[in-house]
């Protein structure tokens, strides 16, 4: 059986966007013989309701304390003023499993386009019409798309996706568990050093 890495995470993640640039790299210094598997773990259901004010206060905090422990990560305040935010993520994770319907390729696409999308450029991917107009943008089919957001299968990939999140013991994101021919081993996650998830990943080995 082959190793195998899984990278949990949700597109709206906001850990997972500063840690992009470690697993960018840790990914580049893996070995051919690990296999990645990226799954979505769903961070927040579907809802209609506006944030509460202490939850949009919380979640600013969290960006700044994000930029201070991951320097050089950067978020768009403005997207608190401009927007009307909602703590609903499965969404955009469904954006991830519809886009990767198409083309295996766009699930790294479409979670680039949301991350960028909502902490870069202040676009709510909370909203079907943003992530639709996202999907266009990396060059998805958009009728497509449309027609899978919303899915029963779409939907139902996603509850199988977070219950196989569950199911190697994740309950918070982002998360890496390496798989050696059936040995699950919990990867510490490491913001800054990338060096440092490899050597783990070489001691398990």
């Amino acid at each position: 059986m082959r190793n195998r890495l899984y990278y949990v995470h949700d597109p709206m993640c906001s850990w997972c966007w500063g840690f992009r640039p470690a697993l960018e790299r840790l990914l580049a210094g893996l070995p051919p013989y690990i296999a990645v598997e990226r799954l979505l773990g769903g961070l927040a259901p579907d809802s209609q309701q506006s944030m509460s004010a202490p939850m949009r206060e919380q979640l600013q905090q969290t960006w700044r304390r994000i930029q201070e422990r991951i320097p050089g990560t950067r978020f768009n305040f403005d997207f608190w003023t401009r927007r009307s935010p909602r703590r609903s993520t499965w969404p955009a994770c469904r954006a991830v499993i519809a886009a990767r319907r198409q083309d295996p390729a766009l699930d790294w696409a479409m979670t680039d386009a949301i991350q960028r999308a909502y902490y870069l450029d202040a676009r709510n991917p909370s909203d079907a019409e943003t992530l639709i107009a996202l999907a266009g943008e990396i060059g998805a089919d958009r009728t497509a798309f449309a027609r899978d957001l919303d899915a029963g299968e779409t939907h139902q990939a996603l509850e199988q996706e977070m219950a196989r999140a569950r199911g190697l013991g994740v309950d918070s994101f982002p998360a890496l568990v390496l798989d050696c021919s059936g040995s699950r081993s919990r990867i510490p996650v490491d913001y800054t050093d990338p060096e440092a998830m490899l050597e783990t990943i070489g001691l398990v080995l």
